[in-house]
């Protein structure tokens, strides 16, 4: 399974956003990584601009290129607002679900998590982290010591982080379901998904 390994922090300098969670060292140095340290660069482009949403997204939901354009180009066969439409799939992916119920402290551990076989879908294993997820679906951790264990660590660690108003938690049960499809209010982008949309439209 492909994902981003490298610098984190260097990323989130690079645009200005804690793209991998909060970190002091952002709030130390907020300009951009290099030798020339908190010096003006140029201007971009429209379309590096555009770039830039689009890495922000892609960096922030831990999918390499390839995996990014799929979610694209199957938002752009739906009905509704293309943008909105990319940033519900991507939301309701099953490791960003879980990530949000608290089962990964943070969107790879929840990837792992699920990738490892502790997860299940309406009473079946599923390891494949893309799962897209529909209304009503529940996602539960296995009954076994181990995987209780996992995600029991996980969600004291995730106590700061409310559960979204579109999914519901039962934590004694390790059980989440998705209760409807996030509006664009609800998911709060860290990106412009409509500068996305021109960017891969041109």
């Amino acid at each position: 399974m492909a994902r981003y390994t490298g610098p984190r922090v260097r990323i989130s300098r690079r645009f200005g956003t804690p793209i991998f969670g909060p970190t002091k060292y952002l709030e130390r140095r907020n300009y951009g990584p290099g030798v020339h340290g908190p010096k003006s660069r140029r201007k971009h482009t429209d379309y590096g601009l555009g770039l830039i949403e689009k890495q922000k997204l892609r960096y922030y939901y831990g999918l390499m290129e390839r995996q990014f354009r799929g979610v694209y180009e199957r938002a752009l066969k739906r009905r509704g607002v293309t943008g909105e439409t990319m940033l519900q799939i991507l939301e309701t992916r099953l490791d960003n679900v879980a990530f949000h119920l608290g089962l990964g402290t943070t969107r790879a551990a929840a990837r792992q998590l699920i990738g490892h076989g502790h997860v299940k879908v309406n009473g079946r294993k599923v390891n494949i982290p893309s799962f897209a997820l529909k209304v009503n679906d529940v996602i539960e951790v296995k009954d076994t010591s181990v995987s209780r264990q996992l995600a029991t660590k996980s969600m004291e660690m995730s106590t700061s982080r409310a559960v979204p108003d579109w999914l519901s938690l039962n934590k004694e049960g390790f059980k989440g379901t998705v209760m409807r499809i996030p509006t664009r209010d609800e998911i709060q982008p860290i990106a412009n998904e409509q500068a996305v949309v021109e960017f891969y439209s041109r």
